[in-house]
């Protein structure tokens, strides 16, 4: 709303390239704003207008900028800018933007760090990717256990302004091993006189730094925190990762999910970021495997050529068969693949499930099947066929196909996803293309095995 309100004024002071006045005006507007802004002009212009920004406020604008829109601005920067710019990040962010840029403005970007902004980089750079420990900030506040409230609110004064977030404080023992935390709600209303030690309970949540990014966002989500400490193997405090580095986490995954669901790989950057080689790259090889798997629908249509040739009026429903059972299953796949990444089922659930999709499979089969059964019939009836043998078994014969393949879709659509977890695969690849082309053959097959049982010595 507010970029909305704020471009044609923008616009306009660039075109007159009043930089004084767009001084003004752009350091009074939100970060994210001025980011989105940036992203709509040229990099020569956004530069300059870039360059007008607080020290501080340039940095968060940055954090907020594309990858591709960030490595632009980054080679039209000073090293001297870089290395304001990076000073005033937040070691996750540099890490999460160093990760994006091409190897020769990483190696520039890095040296135009100071030593121990450099060190925290490395640092973070030695956990392995799409682990916690890449999205961690080292910035927290702790105290001991034998301090009084007064002196730790003292500490907090002292060092509270170059943290992420004083919310909840950390205890740590003499060897920096977590053993407590508290909210900061805690201390205010305390004794200043007390000791820390009396506040504990000694009952925390921690994250390790090994940890995949999924179970920070699982855990926050879970226990309703703005915050979660992150140790090492030995319990050793490292760092701490907050909500708004969980979010950017969460809404990536749901887009990978999506993306595979969707039967394709995950792209690496933003579909606006990504070249249309990349694009075809990515999706090309879901599909040549979900063409070859449409070929044994061919072969499956091709073994019941004769029974087509005796009725060619089974032709015409073929597409609503299939259909059916791959839209059950594309169903069922996609609410068990979502329960699992949110922990709602595990592994172990498979039976229960099982039954589940199987009643629901059968109650919806039967829906769907008296349908089919009552839409034929009335088709026979308005073109003028007589309540005859051959159009009540070919009513029927289509009825109980659609309740096979509905059942059989969303059996097939619900048990993929525990298959393909227990492979070690992501349970997401059993996309809705991938259920739907298993279901294209096995619905043939379905529907003509039933179709030539109950037709043969009536229309067959």
């Amino acid at each position: 709303m507010i970029v909305h309100l704020i471009k044609p004024e923008f616009d306009e002071l660039i075109e007159q390239k009043d930089w004084a006045a767009l001084k003004d005006v752009i350091n009074d507007v939100p970060e994210v704003d001025v980011a989105e802004l940036l992203e709509d002009i040229d990099d020569e212009v956004a530069i300059v207008v870039f360059r007008l920004l607080k020290k501080q406020k340039a940095a968060n604008v940055f954090a907020h900028l594309s990858s591709t829109k960030g490595a632009n601005l980054l080679d039209l920067l000073t090293s001297q800018q870089i290395g304001d710019v990076m000073s005033n990040l937040e070691p996750d962010e540099r890490v999460s933007l160093m990760e994006e840029l091409p190897g020769h403005l990483t190696e520039r970007v890095l040296s135009s760090m100071n030593p121990s902004d450099q060190r925290q980089v490395k640092k973070l750079f030695g956990y392995p990717e799409e682990s916690v420990g890449r999205i961690m900030t080292p910035r927290y506040v702790r105290v001991k256990k034998h301090w009084t409230i007064q002196r730790a609110m003292e500490h907090i004064r002292m060092y509270g302004h170059s943290v992420e977030t004083v919310n909840v404080i950390y205890i740590v023992d003499e060897n920096l091993k977590l053993i407590d935390d508290l909210s900061l709600n805690e201390l205010i209303l305390a004794d200043p006189e007390e000791n820390i030690e009396s506040l504990m309970d000694e009952s925390f949540v921690a994250l390790s730094a090994f940890d995949d990014q999924e179970e920070a966002v699982k855990a926050l989500s879970k226990y309703d925190r703005v915050a979660m400490p992150v140790v090492d193997s030995d319990g050793i405090l490292v760092g701490i990762v907050t909500v708004d580095d969980i979010i950017d986490v969460a809404e990536e995954e749901v887009t990978e999910d999506m993306q595979l669901m969707a039967g394709m790989e995950s792209l690496d950057r933003y579909y606006s970021e990504t070249s249309i080689f990349s694009m075809v790259k990515k999706r090309v090889g879901w599909l040549v495997v979900l063409f070859f798997g449409q070929m044994f629908t061919a072969t499956a249509l091709g073994a019941y050529e004769s029974v087509i040739a005796s009725a060619v009026f089974l032709s015409l429903f073929i597409p609503m068969i299939i259909s059916s059972g791959g839209n059950s299953g594309s169903q069922a796949a996609t609410l068990i693949i979502r329960a699992l990444s949110t922990d709602d089922l595990d592994l172990s659930s498979w039976k229960k499930v099982f039954v589940r999709e199987f009643l629901s499979g059968l109650m919806l089969g039967a829906f769907i099947g008296l349908l089919g059964f009552i839409v034929i019939m009335g088709w026979g009836y308005v073109g003028g066929e007589p309540f005859n043998d051959e159009l009540i078994m070919s009513a029927l014969a289509i009825g109980l196909s659609l309740l096979s393949v509905v059942l059989f879709g969303n059996l097939v659509g619900s048990m993929l996803p525990f298959i393909l977890s227990k492979m070690g695969l992501d349970p997401a690849v059993t996309s809705a293309p991938f259920v739907s082309t298993l279901s294209d053959v096995t619905g043939i097959l379905i529907y003509f095995s039933i179709a030539v049982a109950l037709l043969h010595g009536v229309v067959l």
